[in-house]
Formats: structure tokens, sequence, C-alpha cells
């Protein structure tokens, strides 16, 4: 009888143990699973679970019958503010960490990511325009301007291996074109949903800034600097390289950490870092019934950060002006 009871409680201690490991509940396991160093002592990065997260990002599906209100506007990301140096370095890519940048010049070049074009005389993404990676070399080119023949130099960032005959990112080319390219040009919806009673902004479309390409180069050297709003507005305009949609980008955020800023220990992604909106950005404008940006309204730093400010002020009004006490 004894011996009966011993081996029934035995049994029972066992089928315990395999409910908690099948609940994920033993830690002792997990914690030798996740080790915070790897067998060299250096700090581990789990980077086979960042790429099962990739398939799991969350989303919020808003019906279009909730969202009563809703405005477009454009932020312009500067990576040499202090808040955004995360997005910015490391300069050179390394084998845990890369910058903004080259995580989308990767996943452009050397997967599927697409590309898309901007309107003709704009800033506006086309969503239905795809450029096709063999174009990649024509946009992302490193200009200078040879003063002693008077002729522009270009220098294309992705070339074509001779040898596998596959596009790929200049190292020659690279550290000369990041350390000119500061800012990112963001295209984001600001909207109101009923259903939840609260307002949700979104990242539409991100583009990269890079203001030394062939037409700012030649137009600054042949027609010299101005600071007229039109020459101002055309030479933003032309530094728009091409644009990419941020839910298809997402995947490859939420697969690469950023670097570390002070705490060795921290552990937040791209797609984390956009999610909780902390990078700093100013407005560039919105979408409005003069479809025109700020640049191409005002011609003084005044009179723009005034029209900021008032945009900022109505996104910020809006749902506190809904209900009424």
């Amino acid at each position: 009888m004894k011996k009966y009871i011993f081996i029934s409680s035995m049994l029972l201690i066992s089928q315990v143990f395999v409910m908690l490991n099948a609940q994920g509940l033993d830690v002792d396991q997990k914690e030798m699973a996740m080790p915070f160093f790897n067998k060299g002592g250096n700090v581990a990065l789990n980077t086979v679970e960042m790429n099962a997260l990739a398939d799991t990002i969350s989303t919020i599906n808003h019906r279009k019958d909730d969202v009563v209100w809703s405005r477009i506007v454009y932020r312009v990301i500067d990576m040499r503010e202090k808040q955004n140096n995360q997005l910015y370095f490391p300069i050179t890519p390394n084998e845990n960490y890369k910058s903004l940048i080259r995580l989308i010049l990767d996943a452009a070049v050397n997967d599927t990511l697409k590309a898309y074009d901007k309107k003709a005389f704009d800033m506006q993404p086309t969503y239905e325009v795809k450029i096709p990676k063999e174009k990649f070399a024509d946009l992302f080119v490193i200009c200078d301007w040879d003063s002693t023949n008077r002729v522009l130099r270009k220098t294309p960032l992705i070339v074509k291996n001779k040898i596998t005959n596959k596009l790929e990112i200049s190292s020659y080319a690279y550290a000369d074109y990041v350390g000119k390219q500061f800012k990112f040009l963001v295209q984001e919806i600001v909207f109101f949903n009923k259903h939840y009673s609260r307002m949700y902004s979104k990242v539409i479309g991100i583009a990269p800034l890079y203001m030394f390409n062939e037409t700012n180069v030649t137009n600054l050297n042949v027609l010299g600097a101005s600071k007229s709003g039109e020459r101002v507005w055309n030479a933003f305009q032309a530094s728009v390289i091409t644009w990419f949609l941020f839910d298809e980008l997402r995947p490859y955020l939420a697969k690469q950490y950023i670097i570390p800023n002070g705490n060795e220990s921290q552990r937040m992604t791209y797609d984390e870092f956009f999610a909780q909106k902390l990078y700093s950005s100013y407005l560039l404008g919105d979408g409005n019934m003069f479809d025109r940006n700020l640049l191409q309204t005002f011609n003084d730093v005044p009179s723009i950060r005034k029209e900021q400010k008032r945009i900022e002020t109505e996104l910020m009004n809006f749902e506190q002006d809904l209900w009424e006490y």
C-alpha cells in the first residue's frame, strides 16, 4: 500500500512539472536558455529571438467607421539632435548594431524592401510607383563639385559586384555618404478613434533626406547660394531621395536593436523606439486645401515657427475640445 502511494505521488509530481514546463513557468530553464553573457564572457544578444519577433508584430486594426477625424502631417527627424543620436550611430555597422539608414539600405538592396517614387516636383510619396533596384545606383549618389574643371563628379553608393553580379553597398563610398545624411522625412497620420475615445498617430512612410545631391550641388556652384523661399523649397524637395512604407519596414526594425545610450543592458529595437516616439522631430507641414508646404508658403523663419506652433497646438487641443464639461 505504501509503495503504491509513493508511486502515485511521484507520478503526480512529474505531471505537475510537465504542466509547469508546458505553461512556460520553469524559471530556471528560462534563465539557462537566455543567458546575459555568452560563452566568451561578453554580453549576449538574442538575435534568434529577434528574428522570430518580426513575425509577431503587434498592430491595432482600426475600423474605418470608428475614425471620425484624421490629419496628415509631415515631420523631419534631425539625427544631429541628441535625442535622435541612436538613429545615426554606429556610423560603421558592426555585428550587433546598425544605423537606421544602413538598416534601410540593407533591407532594400539585399532583401525585398520596396522603394517608392515621389510625385514630380513635390516631396509627397506615390506608393503606387515602385522603384526597381537597378535604379538605386542613380538615387543614392555622392556628388562633389570639381571647381578646377567646373564639372560635377558623381560616385554611386550602390554598385554591382563584378563577381556575383548582384547589387551591394559600396564600402568605399558609404562612410562619405552617411557623414552627410542627417535627416529623415516622415509622413504621419494623426486620427481620432471614437471606439477607444482617444487620439492615435501612425507613421505611414519614411524617406531619407540627402542635401548633397546632383541638383543641389550643381545649383549651389552654378547659380550661387540663395535664401529665397522658392530656392529653399526646391533644394529641400530635391533632397527627398525615395519613400519606404513604414509597415513594410517594420519587420526589419523589429529584428534590429538600437545602440545603447548610457545603458549597456538596454534591449530596445528600432520598432519599439518608433512605437514609443522616443525620437524628436519638427513639423514641416500638413495636409491642407492649398496642398502647400510650410517652406512653400513662408519665406522667413519666424513665420514658419509661428505656423508650426499653431498646427501643433491644434493637434494637441483637438481631443480635449471634443468633450463638454
